[in-house]
């Protein structure tokens, strides 16, 4: 059975891998203590407290018969003058002005409340108990003469240090917790160095990494180094091979150009377009196959980034609007790789829309890069395969109104992984559009 409404009783554990560690070790030292305590507590010190209480019950029954058997007070102090010192009692009767005094037990005594029942239940003339801070102790029991105050030591009825055993198990306990989390710390540092060089390289950035620590986490650093590897000379050979074909191809489109530039206007222009086109896509699978490598991290300022991109546009006689910016601050960035994501937006935007809109907002923690337009957008269903290389949506997009061959938004959101960002498709509420979000984490 499920029962999914507990869940907002029960704490939330630790996230992380050094805090559930320590969870892990404290849990058990807690629960060791408790158990050793409650035991110790329940069955050690509370049986030998009854049998010491016991053993100054019997005494005070012998002090009391010497008392009934005295004519008067003075008689009964000068008979237990011997016994009193040598049982190391103190007693004096209270006087009837005085008042009696009142049970007092400190509250983290628990052996003196063992101490007040066993008398309770074993003298009759029970009245009240004082325990001090000292050792000294006083109990009040009811005579033939009044009430007598009868002072002994502590150590009479109670073991001399009752909370010892937990005290040394306490203090202990928290020493070797702490010094098993600093160890433990020490132990986690190689994974979580392992954690921000595989973070580092999700976002494009490689950072130099050496394995350490324990044998498998030496495996999974040397795993993770091999891994990087491979990942870069497969990038890398991926973009000489895409690199290599699309400039091969450029020589003989080039002459296809300077040959039809030779004929007639009104016979080139259907073959000089379809030149352009392929020109075009050659562009495409060079911008695909460099992805972001051609540029290195540095700070940028996006706001400036992005009114840059935006004029630019404006001056090829599009219609794009810059209509919000909001924070004003570098933050580190492929520059080169975050203009041709944000140019691949705009150009989608004014392709199948009549106009742009663009917003910036730089945040503590991210940065959201938004492009909007007017046209007929991508519906929901369709909107992960439009972010797939060579996808073509064509019920989407009116085609007609422009050529492509489906790497515009696979470009962008591998500029956007590649900042440990992603990209967003949505639909624009302000012009019912297709509105684009980068997101990159900061």
């Amino acid at each position: 059975m499920k029962f999914p409404h507990l869940k907002h009783y029960v704490p939330r554990l630790p996230t992380g891998i050094y805090g559930r560690a320590a969870l892990i070790l404290l849990m058990p030292v807690v629960v060791l203590q408790l158990v050793v305590a409650f035991v110790f507590i329940r069955r050690d010190l509370e049986d030998i407290t009854q049998q010491m209480s016991y053993t100054v019950v019997r005494e005070l029954f012998v002090i009391n018969d010497q008392i009934e058997a005295a004519p008067t007070q003075e008689a009964a102090l000068n008979a237990l003058e011997s016994l009193l010192l040598r049982l190391n009692f103190q007693l004096r009767f209270i006087g009837p002005d005085e008042a009696e005094p009142e049970t007092y037990i400190p509250f983290e005594d628990i052996s003196g409340r063992v101490v007040r029942d066993t008398m309770m239940r074993s003298l009759p003339e029970f009245h009240s108990i004082r325990f001090t801070r000292s050792h000294a102790s006083y109990i009040v029991t009811g005579t033939k003469f009044g009430l007598a105050e009868i002072e002994f030591s502590r150590r009479r009825a109670t073991v001399a240090a009752p909370h010892q055993l937990i005290v040394i198990t306490v203090v202990f306990g928290f020493m070797l917790v702490v010094i098993a989390m600093a160890y433990m710390r020490n132990q986690l540092r190689p994974i979580k160095r392992l954690a921000d060089a595989a973070e580092a390289f999700g976002r494009g950035r490689v950072i130099p990494y050496q394995p350490r620590g324990a044998t498998e986490v030496r495996a999974a650093g040397a795993a993770f180094n091999d891994m990087r590897a491979r990942i870069d000379r497969q990038i890398e050979q991926r973009t000489l091979m895409l690199s290599g074909v699309s400039h091969d191809l450029r020589t003989p489109l080039t002459r296809l150009k300077l040959s039809l530039s030779m004929l007639e206007d009104d016979d080139a222009e259907p073959m000089l377009q379809d030149v352009k086109e392929m020109e075009d896509m050659v562009n495409a699978f060079l911008d695909f196959s460099r992805g972001v490598t051609t540029s290195a991290m540095e700070e940028t300022d996006p706001c400036a980034l992005v009114e840059e991109a935006v004029d630019n546009w404006t001056r090829q006689g599009k219609t794009v609007h810059l209509v919000e910016t909001v924070g004003n601050r570098t933050v580190p960035l492929r520059a080169a790789a975050v203009r041709r994501a944000l140019d691949n937006l705009i150009s989608n935007a004014v392709r199948y829309g009549t106009r742009a809109r663009v917003s910036v907002a730089v945040m503590q923690k991210s940065l959201r890069i938004r492009v909007e337009d007017d046209g007929p957008g991508i519906p929901e269903d369709l909107r992960g395969d439009a972010m797939r290389p060579f996808t073509r949506l064509d019920p989407a997009r009116n085609q007609d109104l422009g050529t492509g061959v489906g790497l515009g938004l696979a470009i962008v959101a591998d500029i956007a992984r590649a900042h440990g960002g992603t990209l967003r498709l949505g639909t624009s509420e302000e012009l019912g559009g297709l509105q684009a979000d980068i997101v990159i984490a900061l």
